[in-house]
């Protein structure tokens, strides 16, 4: 564990010098590459504007308006059969769009259940162990100019319930 530690100290600053002795061996500016990289990333940024505030807006308004709620005490039924507690869902539901979003839902777990309860173990290590699948997709295949996702949305979405599954079976193990 000390080698870990000690290892991640240095990996950055090893990173940070390995590419100035690069630049310096090949003959690369390397402080005009890096302006070029951040002009590009700064219309990147300006192209995925538009799709970052949708989703914004869109978790906003569901939470804001009860329908996380709402469809949490429809599918209780469904939940309790498969052992999986109802106050996730939303959790679960947001993560896909929005990480900061499923953050602050995280926050009212923590402050309504506690952060070492049952419920505050499983969200803690499902938020580990799912990705962000809509916001993930629209923004990087935005950028990259990606046309056809083939296979990708449903392999997320799997990796995601596996996540879920995890989360739940993990902390049933360990705790």
């Amino acid at each position: 564990m000390k080698f870990i530690i000690y290892f991640s100290d240095y990996v950055i600053p090893f990173v940070f010098f390995y590419i100035i002795a690069l630049g310096l061996v090949t003959k690369t500016n390397i402080y005009d590459e890096f302006i070029k990289g951040a002009k590009d990333g700064f219309k990147v940024v300006l192209d995925i504007m538009p799709t970052l505030i949708g989703l914004m807006v869109a978790v906003g308004i569901l939470r804001a308006s009860g329908t996380l709620d709402l469809l949490s005490d429809i599918i209780k039924p469904l939940t309790d059969f498969l052992h999986f507690p109802s106050e996730l869902v939303p959790v679960t539901l947001i993560k896909m769009f929005s990480s900061s979003a499923a953050t602050s839902l995280v926050l009212d777990i923590f402050k309504q259940y506690g952060p070492d309860s049952y419920l505050g173990r499983i969200v803690s290590i499902m938020m580990s162990c799912t990705e962000t699948i809509f916001y993930t997709m629209s923004v990087y295949f935005m950028a990259a100019g990606v046309k056809k996702t083939r296979y990708t949305l449903a392999g997320a979405l799997t990796a995601t319930i596996v996540g879920v599954i995890a989360s739940v079976v993990l902390t049933n193990l360990i705790f």
